[in-house]
């Protein structure tokens, strides 16, 4: 895929289509040469599948859907010209929605909705950290803020990630 690329003033749009909703990054110029780079949100559900190709759909299961986001964040980078892995930025922020479970039924079984969401917000916490330890461990670990929904539009995820991070040029020379 080749990203339409758009640039105003300090500001670069990277975004499919000829008629864009959102932009999948918009990365930001700093005075001293380093670029901030702002993630489009996209779940480790169905955008997952379809910006890597997935065959298969990933469903309520943080411990892989946190990985998918990454890899797609990253893959984006790639293709956009702007670096070659995600070990290359820092991620200042991580924002993550998550999303109320989509079974058992809250109405018919109360006991195992919540032991449900027990269970993602232990799993999401796990694979985030995970993440970070086991991919980037020379990197800095973000900032998060997460508040769950009781309604989501991927209907597959257990969250939405978008995020900002920093290119440091001056670690890129070294």
């Amino acid at each position: 895929m080749a990203f339409n690329v758009r640039k105003r003033g300090k500001l670069t749009y990277y975004y499919e289509g000829d008629r864009p909703v959102l932009s999948a990054l918009v990365t930001e110029e700093q005075a001293d040469g380093d670029l901030k780079i702002h993630f489009a949100g996209l779940t480790g559900g169905y955008s997952a599948k379809g910006i890597l190709g997935l065959s298969e759909l990933v469903s309520m299961d943080p411990h892989q859907e946190v990985a998918l986001v990454f890899r797609c964040w990253e893959k984006w980078l790639v293709e956009a010209g702007i670096c070659s892995s995600l070990q290359d930025i820092d991620f200042i922020e991580v924002y993550a929605f998550g999303a109320q479970p989509k079974t058992p039924n809250i109405l018919a079984d109360p006991a195992g909705y919540a032991a449900e969401q027990d269970r993602l917000r232990k799993a999401y916490a796990e694979a985030y950290s995970s993440f970070f330890a086991d991919n980037l461990p020379e990197n800095g670990v973000p900032c998060r803020f997460t508040v769950h929904l009781i309604d989501f539009p991927d209907k597959a995820a257990s969250y939405e990630f978008y995020s900002t991070a920093l290119l440091q040029r001056a670690l890129q020379k070294g």
